[in-house]
């Protein structure tokens, strides 16, 4: 509707996910990493949480797309609202297993001899279940009972848990102790920080064939004040107040643009407008790399705040390094 209007060729914030539209940010980067190590290292259970929105999906199927050519059998997992031997079932589909046995015993010495097979190829195999925050406590013991299989003192299976904040409480339920203890890895995906907010629009705005994007530095406040920094939510406000500016043959978007859209949306505010350590102009200088490549060094600092770094730097120095001296290609 507005793209010739504000001389672009396509949606800049479209809700589906885009792979050329992506935006990542050091935490991002981190969490690829740690998915990465995960299966490859064959450390067992992992798991990826964070708001709606943040984009773990993003992360998972990047991460996905940078093991395809390596040896990695994946089988996923999107609706886990399943019952026991459906869950099963699905995990042994999604390997390619097409003859399922009638019995669990069965199911389950297939499923054993498979990993087994693939484990003696060099490859690691993995399941990913997306909405993990929807497992019940019996399919979470499910689960952990899959994640038994070992040989060589390597797990067989790599088992990824990725779902919305709700996972963290689920697993401090005191008789899923047991599945917490096995967590090796856990990773969380954050909302942007209103410097980062800066660069997504801008980043969204060139890829859809765009120059300056129309967003003043209080525009962008008022975003991340309603937002949160939630990228799903950024897109539907910035999407929705570009239609109101082009029906007002506006060139540039108005806080109460804005305004009008969060209403619409019936959305709470998250944050203060003015929160982030910079904001509008003062953040040009700190622009991070928006490039999805991964392949090569990283260099943290530009991608996050000092104290931030510090902190990741501290407490997992392996994942940082990690995008720079494997190749995920």
């Amino acid at each position: 509707m507005y793209y010739s209007f504000f001389g672009l060729n396509r949606n800049p914030f479209g809700m589906a996910p885009d792979p050329e539209f992506l935006f990542l940010t050091g935490r991002h980067r981190e969490a690829i990493a740690g998915l990465t190590y995960a299966i490859t290292e064959r450390k067992g259970f992992l798991v990826l949480s964070g708001q709606a929105g943040t984009g773990k999906t993003t992360v998972l199927n990047w991460t996905m797309s940078r093991l395809s050519g390596t040896k990695v059998a994946v089988s996923v997992i999107l609706n886990p609202m399943l019952t026991p031997n459906e869950f099963l079932e699905a995990a042994m589909l999604g390997f390619g297993i097409q003859e399922i046995p009638n019995s669990r015993p069965r199911c389950f010495l297939k499923l054993e001899k498979f990993l087994r097979e693939i484990a003696e190829t060099g490859s690691a195999a993995a399941l990913i279940v997306d909405e993990a925050h929807k497992l019940t406590p019996e399919l979470l013991e499910e689960i952990r009972l899959m994640g038994n299989y070992d040989h060589g003192g390597e797990k067989l299976l790599q088992i990824l848990l990725i779902g919305q904040s709700e996972i963290d409480e689920l697993l401090n339920r005191p008789d899923l102790r047991q599945l917490k203890q096995r967590v090796c890895v856990h990773l969380t995906v954050e909302p942007l920080d209103r410097v980062e907010l800066d660069f997504y629009i801008r980043h969204r705005w060139k890829k859809a064939g765009g120059q300056d994007a129309p967003f003043t530095p209080e525009v962008r406040d008022r975003v991340f004040y309603w937002s949160g920094g939630i990228p799903r939510l950024v897109n539907a406000l910035s999407d929705n107040a570009l239609i109101l500016a082009f029906a007002d043959n506006e060139r540039t978007l108005r806080v109460e643009y804005i305004d009008s859209v969060a209403k619409d949306l019936q959305l709470v505010p998250i944050h203060d407008g003015n929160a982030g350590p910079q904001s509008g102009a003062e953040s040009k200088a700190a622009a991070p790399d928006a490039s999805p490549e991964i392949a090569g060094p990283v260099t943290p600092v530009r991608l996050m705040t000092l104290e931030r770094y510090e902190k990741t730097k501290k407490s997992a120095p392996f994942f940082m390094r990690l995008v720079g001296k494997r190749s995920l290609a």
